[in-house]
C-alpha cells in the first residue's frame, strides 16, 4: 500500500525546544495571525495524540497568575474552531474561568492538522514513554518519515529515535505489566523491547521487579536473557479423571497460557474428534 504523501511541515521547519513550533509557524508560514477567540467556540481535536492530559492544576495556577503565555493553534471548521495543538491550555483556561483565549488560526487539511498535532505533542517533556513511541510510529507509518527525517523534525538524535520506535512494538499485555509494576524509565523499557519474544520480555520484567534493578543492572540482565541458549520452559496442561481411567496432557509452545486459550484448544480438539468419529 502506498504511503500517504508527507504534508503539513516544510523541510526547513524543525521542532527544537530552544525555538518553539508556534514561533516558527508565525515567522515562516503564516505571519502573525494571533487573535482572541471565545472558548465556547473552540472544540477539542479528534486526533489528540495524548491518551491522558495529566494533572493541569499547576498549569491552571500559572494561567491565573500570568495568563496564557503561549497561544493555542486552531483551524476553522464548520463555523467553529478545532484545536490542533494546546488542548491542555484550553481546558485549564476554561477551568479558571477565562472567556476568551489567544489563538493562532491556520488553514490546513485534516492530514496536516494531525501531523502538526503529533509533532507538537512529541515536544512535550511530560509525554509518557509509550505515548512518545506511538506518536513517532504514527509519523513513520502515516507520513512516510524516515528515522533521520523524524530526528530532524523534532530535534532528537537519530539513534534515540530508533530506540524509542522499538518501544512501539511491545505488545499490549507487556505494556500493561510495565504500568502495573510502575516501570517508567525509557532506558529500561528499551531493554525490554530488545527481547526477542514476549516470554523473554515477561521474564525480564519479573526480574526487574523482583531485584529492583538499576539501569546498568537491567542492561546486563537483558543481554543475559536475550542471549540464553537454554530452552524456554513450556506450559503443560494436565487433566486426569478421578477414577484414573484416562488423562490428558497438552503442551504449549510458550510459558504462559490463559484459561480461555485452554478452553479454545479443547473445543477445537472435540470438533476434530467429532469429524473423525462421524
Amino acid at each position: 500500500m502506498q504511503k500517504a504523501r508527507k504534508t503539513g511541515l516544510p523541510d526547513d521547519i524543525t521542532m527544537r525546544h530552544d525555538n518553539h513550533y508556534v514561533d516558527l509557524i508565525e515567522e515562516k508560514l503564516y505571519g502573525p495571525r494571533i487573535r482572541m477567540i471565545s472558548i465556547k467556540k473552540i472544540d477539542p481535536s479528534p486526533n489528540q495524540a495524548r491518551t491522558e492530559l495529566g494533572d493541569i492544576e499547576e498549569l491552571m495556577a500559572s494561567i491565573k497568575e500570568k495568563g496564557i503565555l503561549q497561544p493555542i493553534i486552531v483551524r476553522e471548521k464548520n463555523n467553529r474552531y478545532e484545536i490542533i495543538a494546546g488542548e491542555r491550555r484550553c481546558i485549564a483556561a476554561k477551568n479558571v474561568g477565562l472567556k476568551d483565549i489567544p489563538c493562532i488560526e491556520m488553514n490546513v487539511s485534516d492530514n496536516e492538522a494531525m501531523e502538526i498535532a503529533l509533532i507538537e505533542n512529541l515536544q512535550r517533556k511530560d509525554l509518557g514513554v509509550f505515548e512518545e513511541a506511538d506518536g513517532l510510529n504514527a509519523l513513520a507509518d502515516m507520513y512516510g518519515y524516515s528515522h533521520k527525517q523524524i530526528s530532524e523534525k523534532i530535534g532528537k538524535a537519530r539513534s534515540t529515535i530508533t530506540e524509542i520506535l522499538s518501544i512501539s512494538k511491545i505488545p499490549k499485555e507487556i505494556r500493561n505489566l510495565c504500568e502495573e509494576f510502575r516501570i517508567k524509565s525509557r532506558s529500561t523499557i528499551i531493554e525490554i523491547a530488545k527481547q526477542e519474544n514476549e516470554d523473554n520480555m515477561y521474564r525480564l520484567i519479573k526480574e526487574i521487579k523482583k531485584r529492583e534493578l538499576k539501569r546498568e543492572d537491567t542492561r546486563d540482565l537483558s543481554k543475559l536473557i536475550k542471549g540464553k541458549e537454554k530452552k524456554i520452559d513450556k506450559y503443560v496442561y494436565k487433566y486426569e479423571e478421578e477414577d484414573k481411567s484416562f488423562k490428558i496432557q497438552i503442551e504449549f509452545k510458550k510459558q504462559r497460557v490463559t484459561k480461555d486459550e485452554i478452553v479454545r484448544i479443547l473445543e477445537k480438539l472435540i470438533e476434530k474428534l467429532k469429524v473423525r468419529i462421524y
